[in-house]
């Protein structure tokens, strides 16, 4: 019996490299990417081990979890680590970024997420590469949750190791991922004797094997359906229009917001001013005396289908996230997960404005 999934033509070389060209015209980027094949914890691990080793000062921006993930590579590679944290509830500033190199010249590596859905900020990037290049230090940035969801330019920005994932507001599969490399940072990597080298987490064997042979023997066999729904994802977003995707996901932030506001409650958003709030997920603080993990477990009782989870880790107790990226930026989604909330609050006795809410959707939608 034939499968559909199953029985399908090798993904041969030119099929590979033509998606990673259309990966990157959706960066606006002339620096090489490299499409790996894992999740993005694979390319973001990789990056910086092949970067970061005893000799790296590296100035680490914490804005959410992944922010200390990756002071936790480095410090694994031997880098030195300066944190830079700041309250989750908001988002670093090109000043406070300034500042570090103040008192830290010695800074030669900056790495940032771009939007950390956990919490539901989002870090003016464009503002901080600025700072960044006059300094001279090699800029890694995580986007993949805001790829998609919001204006991602690595060019223009100065970055020079940008990751991305599909499976977040571009709609796309999980299981591959993909990091534009500036030429400064191919360098870094030449240089750095601590590089992975052989290994599944190796850029430099991308490089040298796949970049460097123009692209004609692929390093393994690669994962061919997690590639194809890729191609598929970037295709869909093509006939759509980039901007028109992102305009969806901005809509849903802004309506999302709105409406837990007005559907009152104690609901609160977890991030204080809106111009910090990510557009691929709204994060909402539970009103005092309430658990955030048990008021998203009866709203999912109220609909299975809403995108609603609670905040990972300490965050569960206080922290409600509406996931509206991908298929569920949609009024339909945002309309469902406030509706829902509005159900698990009213069961607490807490007095809520469900019809307000979804009048509130309707206005601030655009």
């Amino acid at each position: 019996m034939t499968h559909p999934f199953l029985d399908l033509a090798p993904l041969g070389a030119d099929r590979f490299a033509a998606i990673e060209d259309r990966v990157a015209r959706l960066l606006s980027t002339e620096q090489d990417v490299v499409i790996m094949q894992g999740e993005a914890l694979l390319p973001l691990e990789g990056a910086i081990r092949a970067t970061a080793g005893p000799g790296t000062t590296a100035l680490n921006v914490i804005t959410g979890p992944y922010g200390q993930t990756f002071g936790d590579w480095l410090r694994d590679c031997g880098a030195t680590v300066v944190d830079l944290a700041v309250p989750f509830h908001t988002a670093v500033t090109a000043e406070q970024i300034r500042q570090a190199f103040t008192e830290h010249p010695e800074i030669d590596f900056v790495s940032l997420v771009h939007a950390e859905a956990a919490t539901g900020n989002t870090n003016p990037v464009a503002e901080i590469g600025e700072v960044v290049r006059a300094h001279g230090a090699l800029f890694y940035l995580d986007a993949v949750a805001s790829i998609g969801a919001e204006p991602v330019l690595p060019d223009a920005w100065g970055v020079d190791l940008c990751v991305i994932g599909a499976q977040k507001a571009m709609g796309g599969p999980a299981g591959v991922s993909a990091v534009s490399v500036s030429e400064r940072a191919w360098a870094r990597m030449a240089a750095n004797p601590k590089a992975p080298r052989r290994s599944y987490l190796s850029l430099l064997d991308w490089k040298e094997r796949w970049i460097d042979g123009g692209r004609k023997a692929l390093l393994h066999a690669p994962a061919q359906l997690e590639m194809l729904a890729l191609e598929a994802c970037v295709e869909r977003i093509e006939g759509v229009g980039l901007d028109a995707v992102m305009a969806r996901h901005a809509s849903a932030a802004a309506a999302t917001r709105a409406g837990a506001v007005a559907l009152g409650g104690g609901l609160e958003p977890y991030v204080y001013e809106a111009g910090d709030a990510a557009p691929v997920a709204t994060t909402l603080r539970v009103p005092s005396g309430a658990v955030a993990s048990e008021v998203v477990a009866r709203a999912l009782e109220a609909d299975p289908a809403v995108p609603v989870a609670a905040g990972g880790g300490a965050l569960a107790k206080e922290m409600i996230r509406v996931n509206h990226y991908g298929a569920d930026a949609t009024r339909g989604a945002v309309r469902a997960s406030l509706a829902a909330l509005g159900v698990a609050l009213a069961e607490r006795g807490l007095t809520v404005d469900v019809e307000g809410a979804l009048r509130a959707v309707e206005g601030a939608w655009r």
